[in-house]
């Protein structure tokens, strides 16, 4: 419960932009586990992973003044997939940090990846495919999103081992889609 409450503040009240701040710049987000994220066997639960990488990413939107262009459009952000690594368990009360980065987008996603780290060492690695939607529920393609944020932005290329999990889970654009076919 108490990471929902975090998101919902880091969503409607986001924090301040950090001036100079692009949307693909790392932005790290501090964080402490707490009682409430562990399962039965003491462990940080899977899903309280997924909710402090929900924070993060608002934390990304939020230091590169991406926040302003989504209510713009009234355009919300979604999780269209996700996949995680973990490498080493975060202990109660361990302060750690996620550091955030947009990997680059194709015609329907942006994809981030999420690195949770303690002490130095890495703990998990996550990789997210987002989408926006309108109050609709209509999807919005990924390049509109970004060129709504800053029109003079491309796409960098996409990590092969990113580009293949999204076409595997059927996130990245069809054939049938691409502007290039």
């Amino acid at each position: 419960m108490t990471r929902m409450l975090q998101l919902t503040w880091a969503a409607l009240v986001p924090r301040r932009r950090v001036p100079g701040r692009g949307i693909l710049e790392p932005s790290v987000t501090r964080m402490r586990v707490w009682p409430q994220d562990l399962d039965l066997y003491g462990h940080v639960n899977n899903g309280s992973y997924l909710q402090m990488m929900d924070v993060a990413r608002s934390n990304l939107m939020a230091d590169a003044g991406a926040f302003e262009a989504a209510k713009k459009h009234d355009w919300y952000p979604v999780v269209a997939a996700s996949t995680m690594k973990y490498r080493r368990s975060l202990q109660p009360f361990e302060r750690f940090e996620i550091t955030s980065r947009m990997l680059g987008w194709d015609e329907r996603c942006v994809y981030i990846e999420q690195v949770f780290t303690c002490k130095g060492a890495l703990c998990a690695r996550g990789v997210v495919a987002g989408r926006f939607l309108d109050r609709n529920g209509n999807r919005i393609p990924a390049p509109d999103v970004i060129a709504a944020y800053d029109p003079a932005l491309t796409s960098p290329e996409l990590p092969e081992d990113v580009a293949s999990w999204a076409r595997v889970l059927d996130v990245a654009p069809r054939p049938e889609e691409r502007a290039d076919a």
